[in-house]
């Protein structure tokens, strides 16, 4: 069985690569995918609130559930890169582990 990861957990193991990631997937497939330009405003805002919160949980349900409404609950395109898949996978697993957190 696969432990759940916190949000913290998820913040830690993934943040710093989405941030490689985003700029370069940005720049190759924003003009086919505009909504992807959203995307990295939306991570932009999530990681500036997950910083300003240290340890605490932010508040960031509007940021994820607008996520899940741009990306339609991260279906990665079939037209795109694995940074691009890789993202959408990375983001899901935070979105995933924000809300399991809002259970316990």
């Amino acid at each position: 069985m696969k432990d759940k990861l916190t949000f913290n957990d998820a913040k830690k193991m993934y943040f710093k690569t989405i941030g490689q990631y985003i700029p370069v997937v940005s720049r190759v497939h924003g003009g086919k995918h505009p909504e992807f330009h959203e995307v990295r405003e939306l991570f932009d805002i999530i990681g500036k609130k997950a910083r300003e919160a240290g340890q605490k949980k932010p508040d960031l349900d509007r940021e994820f559930a607008r996520l899940r409404e741009i990306t339609s609950n991260y279906m990665v395109p079939g037209d795109v890169c694995e940074s691009y898949e890789a993202v959408y996978k990375m983001l899901a697993e935070i979105d995933e582990a924000y809300r399991a957190s809002e259970q316990a």
